[in-house]
């Protein structure tokens, strides 16, 4: 089956997803139901924003983590140290239930993935998602990145906390194997990142330096009311955005306080709709709502005072006057050395019958505003 979000990429259009990621065991904590129903609650929501995939995180804290690793993110909103303890509150999901949201998804709308943190999870999740996403914390990880990408499927890859060195390896990796669509995804590892420090202008170099890959961007700040960041990084060509999502912004927990919720998700879809709008075409032709312009604000080939019949057309005979709707001031060569077909009055919009054997060149359609 074919990826709703390569589909979106192929014709260039904007994709979001929402990374619900773990959240919902916070969600079902405080609607007081199982976080399956919250799950499908999130996906829900999600889909009734407009958001156009959601993602999951797949792994088992013993394989992810040593029990010493020490945490990395805000510990005023998440005071878990351990991020084998952290991650051990939120790993009870196995096949069954991510077959199941799988399913769910399918029934709605809306496209299903989940990032695999072990092979495990990676070998499961083959059989129910279009597209594999590799998370920022895997990318030094070749062996893994290998094993994906033998799956032979599209690969979003997060690119946070990397350099120009290990980028070009993971891509060279999943290029040996693989030659589906890529998505490098510019992020920063900062968990909220500080909007001083999202440095955006990486989706440009990113671009630069990967052409035959597509550009998004993986965006751990705080919403924005005009979601600046992201018309930014949409400017930049990041034409696939992946945020955490979440119904209450204001729960504790490693991702609801830097995440979107469903009204952010309008707003950043709204937002880039009007930076569409906004930015248009990058067809260098002249647009047909110039057209009055074209005719009336461009010039033509004026007498610029009483010319008889015969008389050979010189430079001072001519001046450049509005409206387009005569000869072209582009065509004076044409004109110059030629005698007049005829009287031609001072103030006078030259047209090709009043100059004799005259031969216009062929001009593109709309010259002279004709």
């Amino acid at each position: 089956m074919e990826s709703t979000i390569t589909e979106r990429l192929k014709d260039g259009r904007f994709t979001l997803i929402a990374e619900i990621g773990v959240n919902y065991y916070d969600i079902a904590a405080k609607n007081g139901t199982s976080p399956m129903e919250a799950a499908k609650l999130m996906v829900k929501e999600a889909k009734e924003a407009g958001i156009h995939a959601v993602k999951f995180q797949t792994y088992r804290a013993e394989t992810l983590a040593a029990k010493e690793s020490p945490s990395y993110w805000d510990l005023t909103e998440e005071p878990t140290t351990s991020q084998y303890e952290l991650f051990k509150k939120f790993d009870s999901f196995r096949e069954p239930e991510y077959r199941e949201l799988k399913e769910y998804c399918d029934e709605i709308g809306i496209e299903f993935l989940s990032t695999a943190f072990d092979r495990e999870s990676a070998d499961y999740l083959d059989d129910l998602m279009n597209v594999y996403k590799i998370s920022s914390s895997d990318v030094s990880n070749i062996p893994f990145i290998e094993y994906q990408a033998k799956k032979e499927k599209p690969i979003l890859l997060s690119v946070g906390a990397s350099n120009l060195d290990e980028i070009e390896r993971a891509v060279d990796t999943i290029r040996s194997v693989n030659d589906r669509e890529i998505v490098l995804l510019h992020c920063v590892l900062e968990y909220p990142t500080p909007l001083e420090h999202a440095n955006l202008l990486k989706i440009r170099t990113l671009t630069e330096q990967f052409p035959d890959c597509y550009i998004g961007y993986s965006d751990h700040t705080k919403p924005t009311e005009d979601a600046d960041i992201i018309k930014t990084a949409y400017n930049l060509g990041a034409l696939l955005v992946e945020k955490h999502f979440t119904l209450d912004k204001t729960l504790k927990g490693n991702d609801h306080y830097h995440a979107m919720d469903p009204d952010d998700a309008r707003a950043i879809i709204k937002a880039v709709e009007r930076m569409d709008m906004i930015r248009g075409r990058s067809e260098l032709v002249s647009l047909e709502t110039e057209e009055a312009a074209r005719k009336n604000a461009r010039r033509s080939l004026v007498s610029a005072k009483d010319i008889k019949k015969g008389e050979l057309i010189v430079p001072e005979m001519l001046t450049f006057k509005r409206p387009a709707s005569g000869i072209s001031p582009a065509d004076i060569e044409t004109v110059l050395g030629h005698e007049a077909a005829c009287d031609i009055p001072e103030d006078t919009v030259l047209q090709p019958g009043m100059i004799e054997a005259m031969e216009l060149p062929e001009a593109d359609e709309g010259e002279n505003g004709e």
